[in-house]
Order: C-alpha cells, then structure tokens, then sequence
C-alpha cells in the first residue's frame, strides 16, 4: 500500500460504527464515495485500496464490517479479489458497485460470497439501502439488477456451459491478471512472494486451461473477461 491508500486508514472518532473499506481504482470516487458514506450515521470509512491486491491485504488485516468493491481494478479482478476472501473465510460483507450489469457477473459475484450488487450510475440513496441491508445480514439487489436477472430467466440464458475460466486457482488468475497488466515473471515473482519457476508453472497452467499459446492471447482473453482497463490516451489539443 503506498502513502495515498495509507494515510486515513484507522481514523475516526467512533469506533463503535460500522467500518467500510473502500476498494475502487480511481481517487476522485473514492473521495466522494468516503465523504458521502461518513455522512451517514453510524459508518466510518477505515482504509482504500486502489487495486484488487491492496484491497485483500487491507481487508484481511483490517477486519472492516463492509468492503465496497469495485470489479475492474488492476491487480486483481474484484471477482477474484471476492472469492479469495470466500476461500479465505473472511467476515468481512462484500458491496459490489460496478457498472457491469450483465447476468453473468452477478450470478458469479452472488456465488462469491457478495452480499450487494449495486450499478456505479444509482443514486447514493441505493448505496445507502445496500449497506444497511448488508450490515443486519441480509442480501440486497437494487431494482434494476433485479430486472436484469428476471429477463435472464425468462428468457433462459441463465443457463451456462462450463466456464473454463472457473477452473483456473486463485494463484493461476493472480498471475493472469499480472501478465494481463504487463508484468514479467522476475516482477510477478517479486509482487507473489514465489519463485520464477513458480510463476513459470502457475503461467504454463493456465495457458493449458485456457487453451491460449501465447501471451498476445492471453491479454486478448483478459480484456473479453473485463480484468484489463485501457488507460485513455490524453486528448487530443483543439486547434
């Protein structure tokens, strides 16, 4: 975590509310969200993260009762960034705010152990509802997600093939996700805490399980399963 994501983390006055860590790639949002969340009674934000693996250290070492995530962050998808701490057994009670609605993703979220899925684009009133739904334990789908799934039913495409991607361990998408973000294996063996030849073994894996040859496939693969962001090029100047 570096000096940003650290500097409020643990502050507040009353440390009987409920704790929020924010995890969300893009400052400007995480400012307002922490300054709209601390209005409410009762919620103080404790930490956040500005990708997928500072918000699982920060959440497993922080313990916060919410953690609001954000899915398309570099580092690690907040899919996985949910099921590790699934695996993990981790209290913590997952808030999904994303602006991918498709059926997909949310029945994966859901089956992650999210307790919330709300659309980047609501109002905070819908956020608010969310967070205290999730705080009593209970389960909490806006509206307009709610729609979403009912015409995914309807119209039977609920219904999925094996998903390749469901086959590939925690480790094996960490590195996938690394090599989607440019990284070499000297610099993913650094960032994991393994071995070369580890991250060697882990890469060969999922390129087996995948069914991809090479490393222009893999980035391919990455930005069709939403886990890589293109940065926008600087506009161009107006004459």
């Amino acid at each position: 975590m570096n000096s940003e994501q650290l500097q409020n983390v643990g502050k507040g006055p009353n440390t009987s509310s409920t704790t929020v860590v924010l995890a969300e790639d893009h400052a400007i949002v995480r400012s307002g969200l922490r300054t709209l969340i601390e209005r409410q009674a009762d919620f103080r934000v404790i930490g956040e993260a500005s990708n997928g693996i500072d918000a699982v250290h920060m959440t497993e070492k922080l313990a916060p009762d919410i953690l609001l995530l954000d899915l398309s962050m570099a580092g690690l998808h907040g899919l996985d960034v949910a099921r590790h701490l699934m695996h993990r057994q981790v209290k913590t009670r997952i808030i999904v705010l994303s602006m991918h609605l498709n059926e997909d993703y949310i029945r994966q979220a859901f089956q992650a152990n999210v307790y919330a899925y709300v659309p980047k684009d609501c109002e905070f009133t819908i956020l608010a509802a969310a967070m205290v739904a999730v705080v009593s334990g209970n389960h909490y789908l806006p509206p307009s997600i709610s729609d979403v799934l009912v015409s995914a039913y309807a119209t039977g495409s609920m219904v999925k093939v094996p998903n390749s991607y469901d086959a590939l361990t925690d480790r094996e998408r960490e590195v996938l996700q690394l090599i989607a973000d440019g990284l070499k294996n000297a610099e993913m063996s650094k960032r994991l805490f393994i071995s070369c030849r580890t991250v060697e073994s882990h890469r060969a894996s999922l390129m087996r399980k995948l069914k991809l040859k090479n490393e222009a496939e893999i980035v391919r693969y990455a930005v069709e399963k939403g886990l890589l962001i293109y940065k926008l090029s600087p506009p161009t100047e107006l004459k």
